[in-house]
């Protein structure tokens, strides 16, 4: 099965590296989708940019794919269920959840100059980051893309509630499948409170599983697929 990979805040299509090498060795066909906005220098990428740029890898697979979603990144791996309810055969959240419709996509941190700089590890101590040594985190951050506003601020439209069909699981990295279930009955998630087949699998890592653990990542992933 292609497993597409597409990745949160920040980062590039080079951030799936390993995990895409994993995947591949374990049988499968990763295809790591590169966000406009997020390593090609175009500052004024919007998020529908970049899921037209999903939708085009959607298109492009072989089958019906596994659309693997990081971090904010989740939402655009919804939004591919939701304008492919038929193609996409599986959604994989990593370490989020999708936003509902008329969310701002990933209004979080500051813009300045247009762009939604990394805004350093404060925001991230804690769970997230503790399995991230120095070295990773300089390095991290010197890689980091800034992200366009029209990315950071756009808003999210879901329109077809065939995409409930679409059976999808979540990656717990810094938090646990207990807690994801929690929030989701509590009614924090809402779209996921709907959609009819759901599993949630844990996975030891901080936010950034395929930096610190690649190959389990993969191996979940292409569990996931089948």
């Amino acid at each position: 099965m292609d497993i597409l990979l597409i990745g949160g805040l920040w980062l590039d299509a080079s951030a799936w590296d390993e995990v895409a090498s994993a995947i591949e060795a374990l049988g499968h066909r990763p295809v790591p989708v590169a966000l406009p906005g997020q390593g090609d220098g175009a500052a004024s990428a919007t998020l529908a940019d970049q899921v037209a740029a999903v939708l085009t890898a959607v298109d492009a697979a072989h089958g019906r794919p596994l659309v693997a979603g990081h971090s904010a990144a989740c939402t655009l791996a919804w939004l591919a269920a939701d304008a492919r309810p038929d193609k996409v055969g599986k959604v994989a959240f990593i370490g989020g959840f999708p936003a509902a419709d008329g969310a701002a996509y990933a209004d979080f941190f500051e813009i300045a100059d247009g762009v939604m700089p990394f805004p350093g590890w404060e925001p991230f101590e804690g769970p997230d980051a503790a399995d991230l040594d120095e070295e990773a985190r300089r390095s991290f951050a010197a890689a980091a893309v800034p992200v366009p506003e029209g990315v950071a601020k756009g808003v999210v439209r879901l329109t077809d509630e065939r995409r409930f069909e679409v059976p999808a699981v979540v990656v717990c990295p810094e938090f646990t499948p207990a807690q994801a279930r929690e929030w989701i009955d509590g009614g924090d998630v809402p779209e996921l409170a709907r959609v009819k087949h759901l599993d949630l699998v844990d996975l030891d890592s901080g936010h950034w599983p395929m930096i610190t653990e690649p190959a389990a990542l993969a191996r979940l992933l292409t569990e996931a697929a089948g």
